[in-house]
């Protein structure tokens, strides 16, 4: 493995061909607020939806640490639609700890998915999978809250471990951290011997990735002085439907 602490931020214009030739890129901040055509202001301005998050039922570790929301969308070119709440389901060949079952969290509030930024970011990450897939007419998004704090001493943003999310490509985008130290991200070739590890530290950067060819993982969280919680927004992109679709 190669170290390489600080991301390996791709130039916007070169994000791309960054994502074809090597799996994953990542983003700053401001290439993000610059990528969904927005201010970065106006990302900022969902920020404190994370303090409404929902504790996680389903942890099989006994743990209190997670609190999420989670809502699923149809992306199109010229258009995005949510549908209907459902649950979230991964197979166990993808997550061996929490897959096969059929989890049901709060949905996202109206407010948040309401927001012409959410959606111009996740329609702007969209047109990034229709650059590697031009194929796929529409794709099948899941968008997930997190927020991992350090309640029991210690926090999991990936209690799976290392892993594939079952889907086409996975957006990580770090919304803040808050007394922690830990939560490095680790990125590894599916088939290869290549990996590199680096904590993002600035809120709304991004880390794209080709779940097909790409493993990945976020280390344990642990406090520095009193409780401290790190908050994610990670959204999905499948072709095809949505996981747990016959």
């Amino acid at each position: 493995m190669v170290a390489s602490f600080s991301p390996p931020y791709t130039d916007p214009g070169a994000l791309t061909q960054q994502l074809k030739e090597g799996g994953f890129a990542a983003l700053t901040p401001e290439a993000v607020a610059a990528l969904a055509g927005v201010e970065l202001q106006a990302l900022h301005a969902l920020d404190g939806s994370w303090d409404a998050l929902v504790l996680d039922p389903y942890l099989k570790d006994g743990g209190r640490y997670r609190q999420r929301r989670h809502s699923c969308f149809v992306v199109a070119p010229d258009s995005i639609s949510q549908v209907p709440h459902r649950a979230h389901w991964q197979s166990l060949d993808y997550n061996a700890l929490h897959g096969g079952m059929h989890r049901w969290f709060e949905p996202i509030q109206p407010q948040v998915v309401g927001q012409p930024a959410f959606q111009l970011l996740m329609g702007a990450i969209a047109a990034q999978c229709s650059a590697q897939r031009p194929d796929v007419p529409e794709w099948f998004v899941e968008a997930h809250q997190f927020r991992i704090d350090t309640t029991d001493g210690i926090g999991r943003p990936t209690p799976e471990g290392a892993h594939r999310d079952g889907v086409d490509y996975v957006a990580v985008l770090l919304l803040g951290r808050h007394g922690i130290k830990g939560g490095e991200t680790r990125v590894f070739e599916a088939n290869g011997p290549r990996g590199l590890r680096f904590t993002l530290t600035e809120p709304w950067s991004l880390m794209l990735l080709d779940d097909a060819r790409m493993i990945h993982e976020s280390t344990p969280i642990q406090p520095l002085d009193d409780v401290g919680y790190r908050d994610t927004l990670v959204l999905t992109y499948r072709a095809g439907g949505f996981q747990g679709e016959a």
